[in-house]
């Protein structure tokens, strides 16, 4: 099996130096990192008259949406799941394009089927009375609990993504605004909790909880606020872009092309730097110094603060506090290629081990790598050809692990663990697996810590408790340093691409005008 790999680099069109749209003495923005945040950011700052530069450490753009290709295979390395189209469509419609002209979204149905450790599957969709359906097949008494359970997600949705998604919780009065809402939604309640109290039968209380699991949390603590993530896509489907999620990426460092912005790759940010208590440039690995009037951080806020900042600068968030926060659980990534297909797998597929609760408390709370595992198995050449080749299919299959506090030597661990995962899958739903995979590659912790910069390795920054949620999450402008901010996973209002689209938004709320600069 290969596993030399390189990235996507095509389509892209060259990056432009010049000033573009931005008018003569504008002030400048440098966005570190290329993420969907870091993107959606600089299209902003770009659409409000800033001069824009983008660094990304990476040899192509993308961060954790960055993308693979190997033996006529295309892996998209992180997200998968594209839902709220309309946060993608406004970042078009701001260069006066629209997305459909340059990326095609294909809806999935079913969204996703949730297979159980006994073979009997659940298969999630949008359609409400097919979902009524699922339901009543597993257990008819939970038909009643599950309408109450959509009505109070629906709640959720209106209150806590509407309504507080893309406010900046810049302040202690923003949460003080916000309180009323958190108490309609009773907030201190686990996901899990709230779907326990309207649903009875075990199958079904797994298959509406484990939504905040693709955001790095634990259904068992996380504030059930994240049950709008239920609403969120039967309102708005599950959709796959044409081409792969890097398809988005690409589109989008296009509009930044033709508004003039560059994305420079292989532009590491070693050091943000601060004079007289504000953020005035950056420092980058080859030791040049880029000047700016402001920086905005769409790489992990807690590598950030920790490691681009000297402690000095840094009152509220100091190296003991980065160490007490709860960080989200990190990823084990096995990207692989079969020279068969098995169609009768479907797009998106969760298979679950024998254990729920016992295997979120080893990953979360005792950090401990378990030898039993739940898997999401993603095909997307079931939907798009052109992933890989005439009569192959492409496969992304993950495992929510513990980070790096578990102390697993993932040099050592990572082939017995990939073994494991690809006997379950051969035993399960990928028989004679191992004779017909072509190429492979995993992604561990460790190389979300080497390669991606995120603390601790962990893939969504801190755990979405409600203590690290809203105001208590990092803010998206810098509770320490004038002119920095912060964009994507690990800030307001959370991981996930609707999350890291929408904090691009709320830095719209705190960024000051470019008027101020004249």
């Amino acid at each position: 099996m290969k596993s030399y790999f390189t990235p996507v680099s095509g389509n892209l069109p060259p990056a432009s130096t010049g000033e573009g749209r931005a008018p003569r003495g504008a002030p400048k923005a440098i966005v570190i990192g290329s993420g969907f945040g870091g993107l959606a950011a600089a299209i902003r700052l770009s659409a409000r008259g800033w001069h824009v530069e983008v660094l990304e450490k990476l040899d192509g753009p993308g961060g954790r949406a960055y993308v693979w290709k190997q033996d006529g295979f295309s892996f998209d390395a992180g997200p998968t799941i594209v839902t709220v189209p309309h946060l993608l469509e406004e970042l078009w419609a701001l260069c006066g394009r629209k997305l459909s002209d340059d990326v095609e979204l294909r809806p999935m149905d079913p969204f996703y089927r949730i297979r159980f450790d006994d073979g009997s599957w659940f298969d999630y969709s949008g359609d409400p009375e097919h979902m009524r359906a699922e339901v009543a097949r597993f257990d008819p008494d939970d038909v009643a609990g599950y309408e109450r359970f959509l009505d109070e997600a629906a709640l959720c949705y209106r209150l806590g993504f509407e309504k507080l998604g893309a406010r900046a919780f810049d302040s202690i009065g923003d949460l003080l605004a916000a309180a009323p809402d958190l108490a309609r939604m009773r907030g201190w309640r686990s996901i899990f909790d709230m779907v326990c109290g309207h649903l009875r039968n075990e199958k079904l209380r797994v298959a509406m909880s484990f939504h905040p699991l693709l955001i790095g949390g634990n259904p068992l603590s996380v504030t059930c606020v994240y049950s709008l993530i239920n609403t969120l896509e039967r309102r708005f489907g599950v959709h796959w872009a044409m081409g792969g999620t890097g398809a988005l990426i690409r589109g989008m460092v296009r509009l930044l092309a033709e508004r003039g912005v560059a994305v420079r790759c292989n532009a590491e940010v070693k050091r943000i730097v601060v004079e007289g208590g504000r953020a005035t440039g950056v420092e980058l690995a080859d030791g040049s110094v880029q000047r700016a009037d402001i920086v905005v951080s769409n790489a992990d806020t807690a590598w950030t603060y920790k490691h681009l900042i000297a402690p000095e600068h840094r009152r509220h968030w100091s190296d003991r506090r980065i160490e007490r926060g709860r960080y989200s659980m990190s990823l084990f990534v096995w990207y692989f290629g079969t020279k068969r297909r098995y169609d009768d797998v479907p797009h998106h597929m969760m298979l679950l081990g024998p254990r729920y609760e016992e295997l979120l408390t080893d990953i979360f709370k005792r950090h401990h790598l378990a030898e039993d595992f739940s898997l999401y198995l993603h095909r997307p050449s079931a939907t798009d050809p052109s992933v890989a080749p005439a009569g192959h299919d492409a496969f992304y299959v993950l495992a929510p692990v513990p980070h790096l506090d578990s102390g697993t030597d993932w040099a050592v661990q990572a082939e017995p663990y990939r073994r494991a995962i690809e006997a379950r899958l051969e035993a399960t739903v990928l028989p004679g697996l191992r004779e017909q995979i072509v190429t492979s590659r995993v992604t561990t912790p460790q190389d979300f810590h080497d390669r991606l910069l995120s603390y601790k390795g962990a893939a969504f920054g801190l755990e979405p408790l409600l203590l690290q949620s809203a105001w208590f999450r990092p803010h998206n402008r810098s509770e320490d340093v004038a002119g920095l901010f912060m964009v994507g996973a690990s800030t307001h209002p959370g991981a996930g691409v609707p999350g890291v689209l929408m904090s691009a938004k709320a830095l719209e709320k705190v960024i000051p005008h470019v008027e101020q600069f004249a």
